[in-house]
């Protein structure tokens, strides 16, 4: 209690709290993103091999080493270096270090303190947007969900059902007691979100025999739907698709891209889904009230 009257007495104290366990989170978040579609690959091989060669996976399983979110320790990829707590800070041993492995010197990616400083700014301004309140940590948890998401999929054009899912039914538990919104509405928008990317899905191979988007921009869509309500689905959807649109454009134009190039969609849902959790009431205020009549 103290250390929430702290809190409400001191509101930099408590952004700068959430801050720093923003940065912490994106410390693990980099682990999230770098091993997840490792272990997704490492499952669905087993499984081949289970079915195809049982003797051999009986065999195999009893040498084969632990791979997974805590295991083994972070290592530098090209020397194998150990990754110490010291040097694990997140953005100030990056750098302290000058963006490279203490033993030999290799670069390490800037993506990993990126990654770190935006979960820290993103978890602060969830904090100072809703205040000492519980809907503050759900928040965090939402957008820290969105994150992992986001560099996956551009990684990978992958979405996790490891990620997806628990945020979806999150959402859901969140809003049992109207959290953001109230619960037929979370409900319906979860079906909906599914829904309507499903039928864009169908309705683009029927006219084209191609595949435009992957089941999991529609179990994304689905989460945001749980937790913002369906209310705040075309909203999502009109962002995205702008966001996309102008990436899509400029990567032509600028990098030289091909227009059938496959862009993941993840990303611009996850930003998206973000607008709408802080700034979508007003957003959508502000269009209805620009509609004629």
């Amino acid at each position: 209690m103290e250390l929430i009257d702290a809190f409400r007495t001191v509101p930099w104290f408590y952004i700068g709290t959430a801050t720093t366990v923003g940065l912490m989170v994106g410390s693990f978040l980099n682990v999230v993103i770098h091993r997840l579609p490792k272990m997704m690959d490492a499952e669905w091989r087993q499984q081949c091999i289970d079915f195809l060669h049982p003797e051999e996976a009986a065999k195999a399983s009893d040498i084969k080493p632990r791979y997974n979110l805590i295991v083994p320790r972070s290592a530098c990829p090209s020397c194998g270096h150990k990754i110490t707590a010291i040097e694990n800070i997140p953005v100030v041993s990056y750098l302290a270090l000058r963006g490279k492995c203490r033993a030999c010197k290799t670069s390490i990616s800037l993506r990993y303190p990126a990654v770190e400083a935006l979960t820290g700014l993103l978890t602060g301004f969830v904090a100072w947007h809703y205040g000492v309140a519980w809907m503050a940590l759900f928040a965090a948890l939402y957008v820290w969900a969105l994150i992992a998401l986001t560099f996956i999929d551009a990684d990978t054009t992958l979405l996790p059902d490891d990620i997806t899912l628990p945020l979806m039914w999150l959402g859901l538990l969140v809003n049992l007691g109207g959290g953001i919104v109230d619960l037929r509405s979370a409900v319906i928008g979860a079906v909906a979100g599914y829904l309507l990317l499903w039928s864009v899905f169908w309705a683009f191979k029927l006219i084209t025999g191609k595949e435009g988007m992957g089941y999991g921009d529609f179990k994304l869509l689905a989460a945001i739907g749980a937790w913002l309500g369906w209310q705040m689905l075309p909203l999502v959807i009109l962002v995205s698709a702008a966001v996309g649109t102008i990436v899509g454009i400029a990567g032509i134009v600028l990098q030289g891209r091909e227009k059938g190039a496959k862009l993941p969609f993840g990303p611009y849902l996850a930003a998206a889904g973000f607008i709408a959790l802080i700034w979508g009431q007003q957003l959508n205020l502000w269009y209805l009230g620009r509609m004629p009549g």
